[in-house]
C-alpha cells in the first residue's frame, strides 16, 4: 500500500508516519507527504497511491475540494480524512470518503481505516451503485429489487441480514461486511451488527432501560420507523459528528 499524507502541520504528518511504520497489516510500502492540496496534486501526477490520508482545513484548497476532484477521477486513490474538526463528517462521506478519523489518531483506528480500504478495493463489486440501482433479494422464489435509497439500515441476524425500509423488512443472504464494501459511501457502521443510512439518522439517545441494547450505552433513533439501533463506543464520536450536521 502506497500512502500519501496531506496535512499543513508537519507534526501531524510525522505522527501519522510513525503510526504507519508500526503497521504490519495492511503493509505500507511507500509514504510521501504534501503540505497542501497543490503539493498533493503534483505528487499524484507522477506517482500512484492507494490511499490519501487527507486533512480538511489547509491553506489554499481544502481537503474536501481535493476529495471532490478525486471522486470523479478514474483510478484515483482512496480518501481517508484525518482532521481535528469533526463537523465535516457528513460532507466527507458525501465525497466518497472511505473513513473519517479525528485527531489524535490511534494505531488501531488507523489500522481499521486502511483495512477497510484494502477490503473494498479488493472487491470486484463497485464501491457504490448508481442512485437508481437496487439490492437484489430472493423472497419465496421471486427476485425483488429494493432501491438503495429506500434502505434505512442493514442488520446482521443469525446467518442473514435484515434489510429495513420504511414500509417493511426483508431477509438477504449477504454478509454485512460485503454490504459495507459495496455501499460504504451511503451507509455508516453504527455497531458490529448494524450499517445505517447516513440520511436515516434522527438522534442519539442513552440506552438506559432498553433490553435490546446489545451491550451498547447509546442507541440511534431513526427517521421513518419507531426503532432503535445499538451504537458501539468506537463509532459514537463519528455518529455525533454526523448528527451535528443534520
Amino acid at each position: 500500500m502506497n500512502v500519501l499524507l496531506v496535512d499543513d502541520e508537519a507534526l501531524a504528518r510525522a505522527r501519522l508516519r510513525r503510526l504507519l511504520a508500526r503497521l504490519e497489516q495492511p503493509a505500507v510500502a511507500r509514504i510521501d507527504e504534501a503540505p497542501d492540496a497543490a503539493g498533493a496534486r503534483a505528487l499524484m501526477a507522477g506517482r500512484r497511491y492507494d490511499v490519501v490520508l487527507l486533512d480538511i482545513q489547509m491553506p489554499g484548497d481544502s481537503g474536501l475540494q481535493l476529495a471532490a476532484e478525486l471522486e470523479s477521477r478514474s483510478g484515483a486513490p482512496a480518501v481517508v480524512f484525518v482532521t481535528a474538526h469533526d463537523e465535516h463528517a457528513l460532507s466527507a462521506f458525501e465525497h466518497g470518503a472511505y473513513d473519517y478519523l479525528t485527531k489524535p489518531v490511534g494505531l488501531e483506528r488507523l489500522r481499521q481505516a486502511l483495512s477497510r480500504v484494502t477490503q473494498r478495493r479488493a472487491s470486484p463489486t463497485p464501491v457504490e451503485s448508481a442512485p437508481d440501482d437496487g439490492l437484489a433479494i430472493v423472497e419465496r422464489g421471486a427476485l425483488l429489487r429494493v432501491p438503495l435509497a429506500e434502505v434505512l439500515y442493514f442488520r446482521a441476524q443469525d446467518k442473514y441480514t435484515v434489510v429495513r425500509t420504511a414500509s417493511r423488512s426483508y431477509l438477504a443472504d449477504v454478509a454485512l461486511g460485503e454490504l459495507e464494501q459495496r455501499h460504504g459511501a451511503r451507509f455508516v457502521r453504527a455497531h458490529r451488527s448494524v450499517l445505517v443510512a447516513v440520511q436515516a439518522i434522527a438522534s442519539l439517545e442513552r440506552a438506559d432501560g432498553f433490553e435490546l441494547a446489545e451491550g451498547a450505552d447509546w442507541l440511534l433513533r431513526l427517521r421513518a420507523v419507531p426503532e432503535f439501533l445499538p451504537v458501539s463506543r468506537r463509532q459514537l464520536p463519528l455518529l455525533r459528528a454526523l448528527l451535528r450536521q443534520h
